[in-house]
């Protein structure tokens, strides 16, 4: 009777494997189906590039803005026209914003990676402003000061002494907000941009398998966050170190 019964589990646990084996060679294996997944995981990272591009030009310029006109006053208008930008993206959701942009703004246009793109990069836009306005209010006021008294006009005060400063220490909170793209741009599937999110919908329409390509897109996605991740610490190790280096020489002179 026990011999039955360990057969009887041994086969059960067979048919289980087998069953999950073949579930995994359907959703990945066969037909090439592998070769959606990485299609889709290159268009999802070339989005985030891009946005990633597109977000830190418009948030480090709304960003200079708000800063040049909270320390000389002479940005007012522009300086509301990014808090108007701003208070917009950031009160309203990005699926929103990309349904208008495809929709409507872009709706002759067939580039659908590219609309994603843009649509991600004018969303983080807003917080990447936010992100820099705090790495720039964190230099010292007396840093802007020091600059005019040597004879340095605002504009180059900002690109010699303030970014650089400024850069290093918004540096790891822009990283993350790359990874965050990386996992936010899954939505572009909803309007039928071909990326990672929306594979899993494709496999299954020809298998009628839904949980094996979610997981497989899950899994790709959760490798490529824990490589950026790591990266992150990495940078943030190095900073962390170039910042007791020079307390360090601070202190010994």
């Amino acid at each position: 009777m026990a011999l039955s019964l360990l057969l009887l589990k041994g086969n059960m646990e067979n048919l289980i494997y087998i069953s999950v084996l073949n579930k995994f060679k359907k959703a990945f294996i066969l037909q090439d189906r592998w070769k959606l997944y990485l299609e889709g995981l290159g268009n999802t990272i070339l989005i985030a590039i891009v946005a990633a591009l597109i977000g830190t030009v418009i948030g480090v310029a709304f960003a200079m803005i708000n800063y040049l006109n909270k320390k000389t006053g002479k940005l007012k208008i522009l300086s509301k026209i990014a808090n108007v930008y701003i208070t917009i993206i950031r009160g309203t959701p990005v699926v929103l914003q990309l349904m208008i942009l495809y929709f409507v703004v872009f709706a002759s246009w067939d580039n659908g990676i590219m609309i994603g793109a843009i649509t991600f990069g004018l969303n983080s836009g807003a917080y990447v402003a936010e992100i820099a306005r705090a790495g720039f209010e964190s230099v010292d006021d007396g840093q802007m000061e020091a600059g005019r008294s040597l004879g340095m006009s605002t504009w180059q005060t900002m690109w010699h002494i303030i970014i650089p400063q400024a850069v290093k220490n918004c540096l790891p909170p822009l990283f993350n907000e790359f990874i965050t793209l990386v996992k936010e741009t899954a939505i572009v599937g909803y309007v039928g941009i071909m990326d990672l999110g929306k594979v899993p919908g494709l496999v299954q329409s020809r298998t009628f398998e839904y949980l094996f390509p979610l997981l497989i897109a899950a899994i790709f996605y959760l490798v490529i966050v824990m490589i950026l991740t790591k990266i992150l610490h990495i940078i943030e190790n190095k900073l962390a170190k170039s910042d007791r280096r020079n307390g360090g020489a601070g202190n010994g002179k």
